[in-house]
This record gives C-alpha cells, structure tokens and sequence, in this order.
C-alpha cells in the first residue's frame, strides 16, 4: 500500500531566529498570517503598512520582535522613503494588494491596482535588492489567467477601463515580475532568489473591498473558500523553505489549487513570455525610474 505524502505545514518552518523578513500589507489577511507564523518561528519581522494602526494588534501578538513601518505602494515617495530607511533584510515578501476595485489612480497617476499591486512593489524590491541577503517572494493569484495585460497601456489611459482585467493584469504582472527578476539574478551570478506564490481562494478582507454590488456576493462566497491561514502557508513555503531552487511558483495542492498545502504549481502561456517579460521590466522602470543594481 502506497504511503500518503505528507504535506508542509507552519510546523516545518526552521527555527528563523536572527533573521529579518519585510512583509508588505501585514496589516491584515494572508501577510498578518504570515508575519504572526513567521513571529512564532523567531524571526524579526517588519509589518510594512499603510495604516500603521491597524497593524498594532499584530505586532502586539508577535511580540518585541515585530516592528511596524509606514508604506503606501500607492505612492512612490512612500516607497522610497521606506526602502531609504530601511536596514538589511533577508526576506521581502511583497504580499500587500487591492482587488477589483472602480477605477482609481495612484499617488502618482498610475491604475490603482497596477500601481500599486506590481509597480509599488517593482520599485520596493529595486530599491531595496542592495539590502537583500536571501530571496524575494511575490504574490500573485490564479486570476492571472484573466485576460488584461497591456504593456503598451497598462493605465487604461487608451482602453476601456475592467477592474477584473485591471486586477488580472496586475497579478499576471506580478508573476511575470518575479520570474523575469529570477532570470536577471541567475543571469548576474547573483545568490539571492525570487519566488512566486498564490494563497488560492482565500477569506481576506480583499473580497469586501469593490465597492459594488460584488462585495454582497464575494462575502457569501467567503463561506466557502478557505481560511486566510491556510491561505498564507504557500508564501510561507516559498519564503522559508531551504534548499528550493529559484524561480519557483507555489500554491495550494487542492482541487484547482482552491485550497489546501503548499505544492510547487504552474502558471499560464503569458507569464513565461521573456519578450513581454522584458516590455514589461522597461515600462516599470520607466514609470518608477526604479532601475535595478543587477
């Protein structure tokens, strides 16, 4: 009889005491999860939000080891600020995000949800590569099958505006974003990795935030999908788990990768395309005037 494999879970993350990982949007959902299991393993950990309140009760738990810092991906300023004052770390896990939301801009003109899901945290992780001693984790989502990504106007300045194409478009975005930099890496001979990862169908306040008649239905469907614990564990996985080789996606081992434990999964046609990977790269510095130290 074959023997079941056993599946990673919070209690096979190694003990991380005296390392520092940045978490993006620890405020709440999957990255308060991840910063608090991250916390339980010894690390130091920095919650890296745009209210600084409503990450108190998370630093709180996690103890003295959790320090909360101010950053608003919407608004580049905010981002260089952060990464200016920010010392040596081992892990950035750029978690934070916005879903479907009506058409808004940034700070700095951008979509709202391109600017601040991929550019904020493309110009977060150019600014701070320097200070990196390990790897980068970024979260992307099985929405990045939703047709939207158009490099030549990413800002919907020229289209008509989608939120669902929008908020795919930033998600193919991101996972486009973090195979590119693995290929940039490996190409410099550089130590550090970049990983992706995707929580699957999660309960986080993402869902209530659309401000239309959505938020009704996605709160129903909150019923079903799967705790924003549960979620949190395929960022975990990618984020501390020795020995992974760079490049890797990982996401829930359930039926249609909804749910369940981490497992190292795969991603669409267009996320490994290294020709708009590169349009893609070239426009987001453009729009940042982030440039990369590799």
């Amino acid at each position: 009889m074959a023997t079941k494999t056993r599946r990673w879970a919070e209690t096979d993350i190694a003990d991380q005491t005296g390392r520092t990982f940045v978490v993006t949007g620890a405020n709440s959902g999957l990255g308060a999860e991840a910063a608090k299991a991250l916390g339980r393993a010894g690390a130091n950990v920095v919650l890296a939000c745009r209210t600084v309140e409503k990450a108190a009760p998370i630093a709180a738990e996690i103890g003295e080891r959790a320090q909360v810092r101010r950053l608003d991906l919407a608004d580049l300023s905010s981002v260089r600020e952060f990464a200016e004052n920010t010392p040596e770390v081992d892990v950035l896990i750029n978690n934070a995000g916005v879903m479907a939301l009506p058409h808004k801009k940034t700070a700095d003109g951008f979509e709202m949800q391109f600017g601040t899901n991929h550019l904020g945290h493309f110009a977060l992780t150019g600014l701070l590569l320097d200070k990196i001693t390990d790897r980068v984790v970024t979260m992307s989502s099985f929405m990045h099958q939703v047709p939207g990504l158009k490099v030549s106007d990413p800002n919907y300045e020229n289209r008509r505006y989608s939120r669902w194409g929008a908020y795919g478009q930033s998600k193919l975005s991101n996972l486009i974003f973090a195979y590119e930099l693995d290929r940039r890496l490996r190409a410099a001979g550089s130590p550090l990795k970049s990983f992706a990862a995707h929580p699957g169908y999660s309960s986080t306040e993402l869902q209530g935030r659309t401000e239309s008649f959505q938020d009704a239905v996605m709160s129903i469907g909150r019923l079903f999908a799967q705790s924003a614990y549960m979620g949190s564990l395929p960022e975990l996985y990618a984020a501390t788990e020795p020995g992974l080789d760079s490049g890797g996606y990982y996401g829930p081992d359930g039926f249609q990768e909804l749910s369940g434990y981490p497992k190292k999964v795969g991603s669409n046609k267009a996320s490994h395309d290294e020709k708009t990977a590169r349009e893609l790269w070239d426009k987001s510095v453009e729009l940042t005037g982030v440039t990369y130290p590799i």
